[in-house]
């Protein structure tokens, strides 16, 4: 593959606008560019994370979200490039497939749990925040401009993949979940 950027900077998003893969030019903050926006700082997110998944019994986990980087990135070329389709159904069922492996550990979720316990936890649950901010700016595209293929889908399972993911990062560091206190009645 040849390079894809030869300069950085171009000087054409000066004035506030920027191009699609479909050579339109939009504001940037398009509905399209806040989901390409979203899309890159889970991305981002999920990398900081990653890096710090090195301990023991942590493998399984990178192994899982590794990929997810890259299918991020499928995501935000599919945002930027409205008839290009990267995902598809198949990396749907990988999520779901983790979920169902991991959750099998985890056993059932008994309450609701508050996202810390250890700098990994949290990342994890940051990044699962991050996963339906992106989903909800991805609904709001499909909106206006309807989105083909499953990049929604795609996102919202991946939220769900990073809340279980949290979970499991607690239990093989062996921290407990902080459960959720509701306020004391009067």
């Amino acid at each position: 593959m040849g390079f894809r950027l030869s300069k950085i900077y171009t000087r054409t998003g000066d004035q506030g606008e920027t191009g699609l893969g479909d050579g339109r030019r939009v504001p940037k903050d398009h509905p399209r560019i806040e989901a390409i926006g979203e899309v890159d700082t889970l991305n981002s997110h999920l990398g900081l994370l990653l890096a710090g998944l090195d301990g023991e019994g942590l493998t399984e986990l990178i192994e899982v979200l590794a990929p997810c980087q890259h299918r991020l990135f499928d995501l935000g070329g599919e945002l930027a490039m409205p008839t290009y389709q990267a995902l598809d159904k198949i990396e749907i069922g990988r999520l779901e497939a983790a979920i169902d492996r991991w959750n099998e550990e985890l056993g059932p979720l008994e309450n609701f749990i508050l996202p810390g316990g250890s700098a990994l936890v949290a990342q994890a649950h940051v990044c699962r925040s991050l996963a339906r901010s992106a989903e909800r700016r991805c609904q709001q595209l499909n909106a206006v401009e309807p989105l083909a293929g499953v990049g929604l889908a795609y996102i919202n399972r991946l939220s769900d993949l990073l809340f279980v993911a949290a979970r499991l990062i607690a239990r093989r560091q062996g921290i407990g979940e902080i459960l959720w206190q509701a306020a004391a009645k009067p």
